[in-house]
């Protein structure tokens, strides 16, 4: 077995794709491990007893240890390097961030990109029908939020790339993909996406 991390992803889902652009900013290799979970791969009783009892991913393995949930799996690869700050109100702003990411980004920006892109808007229930309008105007208030703070700010927190940034380009920069966001409307967060993407080391989600 490699001594390398290895990710158990499923590759569209930018939740795995911050963890293997947390590796490529920090040069570290992942073995990569792909799930299907349009096919339920990580649903099975082997999945939930060998890697993630929950049923999710990512899941990145180190050895024989087990660490769901990306945000923590980014930490993991980034403790102690140049995209955790070093000062401590900075490192906890960029915490901050992160937890904002998976509050209010997440389950607004990217629910409705994997809704309309995998489940498909004929196929959505009555109960996420409804949910549709109070999801795109959380989400847009997510965008807009976030063009205010980096209209004054390169960075998201601490002055520099950080995994706060990373945590919240992985779902924002496809999030027009849903159809209900435009980008064109959040220049500073457009901005934003292009140092990002400037940044040494930066790999495409497709790569």
């Amino acid at each position: 077995m490699s001594d390398r991390p290895i990710l158990h992803e499923y590759a569209p889902s930018g939740n795995c794709y911050k963890i293997r652009l947390t590796a490529a900013f920090l040069g570290v290799a992942l073995d990569r491990r792909e799930y299907d979970i349009m096919k339920g791969e990580t649903r099975t009783p082997e999945f939930m007893t060998s890697v993630n009892a929950n049923g999710r991913i990512p899941v990145l393995q180190i050895s024989d240890k087990f660490l769901p949930e990306s945000n923590a799996a980014c930490f993991w690869l980034a403790d102690g390097t140049h995209l955790v700050p070093d000062d401590r109100f900075a490192r906890a702003d960029m915490l901050r961030w992160m937890f904002w990411e998976q509050y209010n980004h997440e389950p607004n920006v990217a629910t409705l990109r994997f809704w309309m892109g995998w489940v498909g808007g004929a196929n959505l229930t009555d109960v996420q029908r409804a949910l549709l309008p109070g999801k795109i105007e959380a989400g847009k208030a997510a965008l807009a939020l976030m063009d205010e703070h980096l209209a004054k700010h390169d960075w998201l927190a601490g002055g520099a790339l950080s995994l706060a940034d990373i945590a919240l380009y992985a779902y924002t920069h496809v999030a027009e993909e849903s159809g209900f966001f435009a980008l064109a409307d959040y220049p500073a967060v457009q901005r934003w996406l292009a140092r990002i993407e400037a940044e040494p080391g930066y790999v495409a989600m497709g790569a």
